[in-house]
């Protein structure tokens, strides 16, 4: 995927929510239903690509030739919400269940994510028969990248490279699939933070479920591990490790992993931690959020006013503090973005820069 226009989204900086969207809210997800977008057929390009390059590299491979690595990107799923006939037909819509927490059942949302939605507010577009849809649409997409992640391991097959390959398969984020009345990502909940994780190959433990936290941070040192180097040489300072080690390391529940989100919509700077048992959420100028993943996993009842959870509040807290000061970089991100604003003429034209959904295939 390129950069739309060589500048990217800039109108992702406008924050305050004073500045009314151009187009039509539901255009984020749109269009809703069976076809075929450009990232069905960039994804199927992908897919191919994967297994030339795969059948190409077990042709040319020769003893005591150096570990490669290929990473794969697919889009889906991903807006618009349109999909292969073949792939709805797995999920009819009409059985597909009513979003979680949402509003219209007595759920309000964290002031926080209120103001998010307010800036675009595009649940308000749909009636249930469209939430439906959307969310067959949703499911249908994930079985479609299934089959193309189904194709490269099965090319791996193919070329007698399966015993010697280390695979993981993950992901940058959610969607909230209309669960608080939100879709797309851009909050710490796990409907959008949280994210699959698979691993296999050599020296992984087979059907093995790891319950350690674990994030994207840790990709860098595990693909440096893959292929025989130190995976900490020159990331000694950062806090990823290794997910090899922590696959087949004990369960540690006191391992904390980090989130943070400054971008569109959000009124203030909204951070993450999360261990074993606990989320907090911190946000900038408003309450937060604590919840016991064990009990409630659905993240349905916020703990932080629970007196009974009051030291687990105060801890989470002091750690966050810890590892950064959250007002103070909330400041700094309003204003580096507000000087990326004015350079591109100010807010009234910076929502027109970049593209206005999702930035476009390049096939």
């Amino acid at each position: 995927m390129h950069i739309y226009g060589g500048h990217g989204m800039v109108w992702g900086s406008l924050r305050d929510g004073k500045i009314p969207f151009p187009k039509s809210t539901s255009a984020m997800i749109e269009p809703i239903g069976p076809g075929t977008s450009k990232y069905n057929d960039y994804d199927d390009l992908i897919a191919s690509e994967a297994e030339r390059w795969i059948a190409r590299a077990a042709a040319e491979q020769q003893p005591g030739d150096k570990p490669w690595v290929l990473f794969i990107g697919f889009v889906a799923p991903h807006f618009p919400l349109t999909v292969p006939q073949e792939f709805l037909d797995l999920y009819p819509p009409e059985t597909m269940p009513k979003p979680r927490l949402h509003p219209d059942d007595g759920n309000p949302r964290h002031p926080w994510l209120e103001v998010m939605h307010r800036m675009v507010p595009v649940d308000d577009t749909l009636d249930d028969k469209r939430r439906k849809l959307a969310t067959a649409c949703y499911y249908g997409l994930c079985s479609w990248v299934d089959r193309q992640v189904g194709r490269v391991v099965d090319a791996l097959a193919h070329s007698g490279l399966t015993e010697t390959t280390r695979v993981a398969y993950t992901s940058d984020h959610g969607d909230n699939i209309g669960a608080r009345g939100v879709w797309g990502k851009s909050n710490h909940y796990d409907d959008a933070a949280g994210v699959p994780l698979i691993l296999a190959g050599p020296d992984i433990p087979e059907g093995k479920v790891v319950e350690t936290p674990v994030s994207l941070v840790d990709l860098a040192p595990t693909i440096l591990d893959a292929v025989g180097e130190d995976p900490y040489a020159w990331s000694a300072n950062l806090p990823g490790r290794s997910l090899f080690e922590l696959a087949a390391a004990p369960y540690d529940s006191d391992r904390t992993v980090f989130s943070e989100y400054h971008a569109f919509g959000s009124p203030s700077a909204g951070f993450m931690l999360r261990d074993g048992r606990y989320k907090y959420n911190y946000y900038v100028g408003y309450p937060p959020e604590l919840f016991d993943l064990r009990a409630d996993p659905g993240e349905a009842h916020n703990l932080a006013d629970d007196t009974a959870h009051r030291e687990t509040l105060a801890r989470f807290e002091s750690k966050l503090r810890g590892m950064i000061d959250p007002e103070a970089i909330d400041i700094r991100a309003k204003a580096d973005q507000a000087a990326l604003i004015a350079r591109y003429g100010g807010p009234e034209k910076a929502i027109y820069v970049g593209a206005p959904g999702a930035t476009p295939a390049p096939v």
